[in-house]
């Protein structure tokens, strides 16, 4: 066995590659709407690399963009405003992206900095999608860091880029570096506001209700509770009199406390509530003329209005909750009065009960007077807080004016010597130079600095204007090459296409009129040598050649599968037409708006906080993660479910199971031995003993099996663990393992006796008779037991069973929701062919399609709709309540099976003609 431990751990991570580069994301001002209400609105921008398309959203945390900008076929520029239309300043920190039909998007970064970035940004993404060789195809394994797959290198073919474009690109590009308004951390930061513009578009209403929907949903209906509500239940009681007066006092001393406070406001507050308010109200004024200041004017007189109402409401509620309040205590005074008159009162002098009323009455008394005094209080200590306010703004005040006086101090300080300097100067020359002619020369400088400044700026601009021509010309004419050598590929499979239909309608015409001879037909030779034409190995290209040369179907999947397998002619060709059928559909699903985007944005909202289980993450993972997150996400749900294992094993707890393992003989190391070559031959990673997976896949078995003796090994989670370590290392390859066997199945699920897997057959056989009950009688008609293809199913979660696509958005769910999952998706595929299945009339034809059909579901999409849609619903609890009926029965069928095997052995104990009897299990120790 070869050796494993830290070196080789070493030796792995130092293979990794680096960090993925960050993600073109941030805050940028888009310039949209019409006439009065036309202005820079804040929207947050997503660049997606797999469309090479620049998404808006109306924040980090919305889950439907506004739209895109195609930044392919974009060309940039810097944005001229009109004359007096603009703020000084725009023209340095706005720029133009012109799209094909003509139509110009005006963005516009908060500095020049931020300008400079983008634009180099967007003219970099350019330039690399438009010399990729298909940008469709998956992002390379550059951008995730860990499992097998990580390691792979994609089987992209280049266009040659000339070297003179290249060096003047280079030459010409401007070093720059973000500010934090861009990038994954700008998510967590508050949009800039622009205080110019109304932050609404009536064409993005439905985008915005949706979104503002999605977070709606997520509320609670805790704040319905009422403000007056008490756990207290009092009898309504009418109020005295006295009460009501005492009430009414109360109010007008409370009103006068009001406008008092009230005009002893500051004079500062006043005045700086009413710049506040001329200041706000002053920017749309600016851009209004005509309707728009009416408009103005009417919205705000409706807010004055409103302003007032809301006040006079608010008086309103003190009010009544000052009588409410009243109310309460004559409750409790009344309340007290009838317990005492009832209780007490039996047995004692009229003297005494007379006392105790005065005393009450004083006690109530004293209350009222204490509540005034409360009052009372309140008004001086908020007297207080405004005048410890005042003195403030006059210790700032004072601040100021000091600060004022140093500065003017310091200017005549200055004043003064460049006075005695001039005086010096004055002597030595002819007196023609004096202070008018200074201040000229001051004014000079300045404005030659504010020219030097212009000039650089301009400076920046031209480099990148001339890098924009330059890359234009290089792509317009690398279009131009592509296009004609387009048009060849098209003209030569235009003439391959008429010879095939040439040799079909041959074909077809020798169908119709067969030729009844022993002799081999022309139609014969016609199928052979089009099967011959599909299987034929693709020719090597020239270099030149290769970038148009349509990779329909590789020799390996992303994910390290065969494609197509090498022995039968048959299965190839079902292979290579399967093939071609998922290529077709991911490029049908690639014209729609890219899942990816989404899973970028959420990513970049949790980027400074910690990732929860939520709705939009579970619907998220059920449409599949992208090849990219894959790896940090089943990490990450791994950790979710095995936190407590991992928070009370000892630090480095795996390696030294991986050590024990290694230093001690294991009962179950021969068994893995024999089986790590047959675990998944059809991948690259696991095909031969040198392959990298193998040892990895032995150190996780072995460790396991060290950690649970009870199980130490059993078929199938070797599958489990080859699946795990395409996307995770080995330590989190194990703990997935753990997940999988000790918390999401039952117990007794990989013994030797599969006594959890047998129950959950039953369960799934209840559920298919409730969900598809035709299927269900279908099989039950001629008896086929189709337990024998799901068994495999739930023992490896559809491992080997369905193409690898669909796998892995499986587990994606698996990993996150748990092993409901699993029945979820065998019903899904059952209710998928259920037509094709009920149309087989015999139980042999039955049995045979469904030992391969689940490879012919290629559309993961419909799969996955009916999985989370159709099936619904699902509660867990009914497959738990299911799973203990079951339990008892098969325990007792086992215990019953157990004692038949008991009384055979004693009867081929004592005879003599059954000793010779012995059963495999036997045979092998």
């Amino acid at each position: 066995m070869p050796a494993a431990g830290s070196e080789g751990e070493e030796g792995l991570a130092g293979e990794q590659p680096g960090p993925g580069t960050p993600k073109l994301c941030g805050y940028l001002q888009k310039l949209s709407g019409k006439g009065p209400l036309r202005g820079f609105r804040s929207r947050w921008f997503v660049f997606d690399p797999r469309r090479c398309y620049l998404y808006y959203f109306k924040g980090p945390q919305e889950p439907l963009p506004l739209g895109h900008l195609d930044i392919a076929s974009a060309c940039f520029s810097y944005h001229q405003p009109e004359a007096g239309a603009a703020a000084a300043g725009d023209e340095l920190t706005a720029f133009e992206v012109h799209s094909p039909g003509g139509a110009v998007t005006v963005l516009k970064a908060a500095t020049r900095q931020d300008t400079t970035y983008w634009l180099q940004e967007l003219q970099q993404k350019r330039w690399e999608h438009c010399h990729s060789l298909d940008s469709r195809t998956s992002p390379t394994p550059g951008d995730f860091s860990k499992g097998l797959v990580a390691k792979d290198n994609p089987d992209l073919s280049i266009l040659s880029q000339n070297a003179s474009a290249e060096r003047a690109r280079n030459i010409l590009a401007v070093e720059t570096s973000p500010t934090d308004l861009v990038g994954e951390q700008a998510a967590s930061q508050p949009a800039p506001v622009q205080g110019s513009a109304i932050n609404f578009s009536l064409k993005q209403w439905s985008t915005e209700i949706k979104n503002s929907m999605s977070s709606l949903r997520k509320g609670s209906n805790d704040n319905r509770r009422s403000v007056f509500y008490t756990t207290e239940e009092w009898e309504l009681l009418d109020p005295t009199p006295k009460d009501l007066e005492d009430s009414m006092a109360l109010e007008e001393k409370r009103k006068n406390l009001a406008e008092g406070s009230k005009a002893r406001r500051p004079l500062k507050d006043m005045i700086g509530s009413s710049k506040n308010r001329s200041s706000s109200d002053s920017s749309p004024t600016e851009w209004c003329s005509g309707n728009g200041n009416r408009l103005v004017s009417e919205l705000q007189l409706k807010y004055q209005s409103q302003q007032e109402e809301l006040e006079k409401l608010k008086k309103d509620l003190l009010s009544q909750k000052e009588l409410v309040r009243l109310l309460q205590q004559t409750v409790r005074s009344s309340q007290y009065d009838k317990y005492f008159a009832s209780h007490l009162c039996e047995g004692v002098p009229k003297d005494t009960l007379e006392l105790l009323h005065q005393k009450d009455d004083q006690i109530l008394g004293l209350n009222n007077q204490l509540e005034k005094l409360n009052l009372e209080k309140d008004s001086l200590q908020q007297e207080v807080k405004n005048l410890k306010c005042k003195v403030g703004e006059l210790n700032e005040r004072l601040g100021m004016l000091m600060e004022t006086i140093q500065a003017k101090d310091e200017v005549i300080m200055k004043l003064s010597r460049q006075l005695s300097e001039c005086e010096d100067s004055t002597s030595s020359q002819s007196g023609a130079i004096n202070s008018p002619t200074a201040t000229c020369t001051n004014k000079e400088l300045q404005e030659l600095d504010r020219l030097k400044d212009n000039l650089q700026g301009y400076k920046t601009q031209n480099k990148f204007l001339n890098k924009e021509i330059l890359e234009l010309s290089t792509l317009r004419r690398n279009a131009e090459a592509r296009e004609r050598e387009w048009q060849a590929k098209y003209t030569s499979l235009e003439a391959k296409l008429c010879q095939i239909e040439s040799k079909y309608l041959i074909l077809l015409q020798e169908m119709k009129t067969p030729v009844c001879s022993e002799d081999q037909s022309p139609a014969r030779e016609v199928i052979t040598q089009l099967l011959e034409d599909a299987l034929k190995a693709e020719p090597n290209e020239q270099p030149e050649q290769a970038f148009f040369k349509p990779h329909l179907v590789s020799e390996y999947d992303i994910y390290g599968f065969q494609t197509i397998p090498e022995d039968d002619d048959e299965e190839k060709l079902v292979a290579k037409s399967r093939a071609l059928d998922l290529r077709s559909l991911s490029l049908s699903e690639n014209r729609e708006i890219s899942t990816g985007v989404k899973w970028e944005n959420y990513l970049a909202s949790t980027m400074n906080r910690e990732m929860m289980r939520c709705v939009e993450l579970k619907n998220l993972i059920r449409c599949g993660i992208p090849h990219e997150h894959r790896s940090k996400m089943w990490k990450w749900c791994v950790n979710l479910h095995v936190k407590k294992f991992k928070d009370s094993a000892v630090p480095g707890y795996f390696q030294i199971l991986l050590q024990k393992a290694l230093e001690k003989p294991n009962p179950a190391s021969k068994q893995i031995e024999l089986d790590l070559l047959r675990t998944l031959p059809n991948n690259k990673h696991y095909s031969s003993p040198t392959s990298e997976g193998i040892q990895k896949l032995r150190n996780v078995l072995l460790a396991f099996s060290w950690r649970n003796p009870d199980i130490g090994y059993c078929q199938g989670l070797n599958r489990l663990v080859a699946i795990a370590l395409l996307y995770l290392e080995q330590e989190d390859a194990f703990w997935c393992l753990v997940t999988i066997v000790e918390v999401f199945m039952p117990r007794d699920y990989y013994t030797k006796t599969l006594l959890g897997s047998q129950v959950d057959q039953r369960v799934f056989k209840d559920l298919l008779s409730e969900k598809l009950p035709r299927l269900h009688a279908h099989f039950e008609q001629y008896k086929v037991d189709y337990t024998l293809i799901t068994f495999n199913w739930f023992l490896v979660v559809f491992v080997d069973s369905v193409v690898s696509d669909i796998l892995f958005k499986i587990w994606d769910s698996f990993l996150y929701e748990g092993p409901k999952v699993i029945f979820r998706f065998a019903l899904a595929l059952f209710k998928y062919k259920e037509e094709e299945i009920l149309k087989l009339q015999d139980s042999m034809s039955i049995f045979k399609y469904l030992r391969y059909f689940t490879r012919t579901i290629l559309d993961a999409r419909k799969l996955t709709a009916i999985a989370f849609g159709d099936l619904n619903p699902f509660p867990l609890r009914q497959i738990r309540n299911r799973r203990a009926y079951h339990l008892d029965k098969v325990r007792l069928e086992l215990t019953e099976l157990e004692a038949i095997r008991e009384d055979f052995l004693r009867e081929r104990d004592t005879c003599v003609e059954k000793r010779d009897l012995i059963s495999d299990d036997e045979e092998d120790s």
